[in-house]
């Protein structure tokens, strides 16, 4: 039995209490429009108080949780809004855009991501052959998604949060919570998803090594045929599958890494545009300034001025980062 049962009406009580109170909790140590990137590792909280419009992000193997208002992820032109019935799970780091649906200085948008850990995923799954039993079909061929979120899903992350006021006892007790985070996440309606990723062998666990590469190695000169090599598939076949998973072929999520990486470079570091476009691994100026601007819309220079105006000239972290942390 998966762990995404249709409540009764005194599971609904404990499910609307448990959200009520980690909306509390990150209230309490999240304002403004900020994040808080926790002392526990791959947790991070988010505060959004007005409706935003899409922002360039990456988002992270992860799940991200809404326990007030409403947000959504936009990848290839579809929409994933999530919100306090919806959570959001990526199985792979995929580029794409996040906006802010629902949320007001009265009633914010208030919510937490956790980074998942696929190695802890597949032991478990090596463990309990009740999660994958032979013949259940194979995961989705798409490392994005909405699973339903349920009091068994949303109670472990309330004591994760709540040992923020325990310091002295995260490094005992997360270990074990975070364990049960990713039992309860493969026993639920997105688990075929995440045991895609996490299977030793399967497509998405190999497009998710080609995805470490490119991270890895984004500056080099990029052979598909040598990158399908390196994961044990076909240049066709990597190809097919790292579309399927992303949205995108591997050259234009090399592409992407290197534009928003020149994009920290010069407004984190003060980079000019040519030595940021050589440093990420362009050899022409005019040629990073054409998929610059492509991408953001605006000239390198313009982009940055821009952003300059925006943060108040504060050398903020503006790479896309990961969503987990950038809620």
């Amino acid at each position: 039995m998966q762990d995404n049962a249709m409540p009764d009406n005194s599971e609904t009580a404990t499910f609307e209490r448990i959200r009520a109170q980690i909306a509390e909790s990150v209230a309490h140590r999240v304002g403004g429009n900020k994040d808080y990137p926790s002392v526990i590792n791959g947790l991070s909280l988010f505060h959004r108080d007005r409706p935003a419009p899409p922002a360039l992000c990456l988002v992270e193997t992860s799940i991200v949780v809404a326990v007030q208002g409403e947000k959504q992820i936009l990848v290839a032109g579809e929409a994933y809004p999530y919100n306090t019935s919806r959570f959001l799970i990526t199985s792979l780091d995929i580029p794409a855009y996040s906006q802010v649906l629902e949320a007001s200085p009265e009633k914010p948008c208030l919510g937490f991501a956790f980074r998942l850990d696929l190695r802890i995923m597949a032991e478990l799954m090596a463990q309990d052959s009740v999660l994958f039993p032979s013949g259940q079909a194979r995961g989705p061929d798409s490392g994005i998604g909405l699973g339903m979120l349920t009091t068994a899903i949303l109670e472990p992350f309330k004591r994760l949060i709540d040992l923020l006021d325990e310091p002295e006892s995260v490094a005992v007790l997360a270990p074990l919570i975070e364990r049960e985070i990713h039992y309860r996440l493969l026993r639920s309606d997105q688990g075929a998803r995440l045991g895609q990723i996490a299977s030793v062998g399967s497509q998405g666990h190999r497009v998710s090594r080609a995805i470490t590469w490119l991270k890895e190695h984004y500056a080099q000169p990029l052979r598909v045929d040598e990158l399908a090599s390196c994961v044990q598939m076909s240049p066709s076949s990597l190809y097919q599958h790292f579309r399927q998973f992303t949205a995108m072929s591997p050259l234009q999520y090399q592409k992407w890494l290197r534009l928003t990486e020149a994009r920290r470079l010069m407004f984190s570091e003060g980079m000019k545009a040519a030595s940021a476009a050589f440093q990420v691994g362009y050899e022409s100026p005019s040629h990073f300034s054409r998929e610059y601007n492509q991408l953001f819309g605006l000239s390198p220079k313009r982009d940055i001025e821009g952003l300059r105006k925006q943060f108040g000239g504060q050398g903020a972290e503006i790479l896309p980062a990961a969503e987990a942390r950038r809620q």
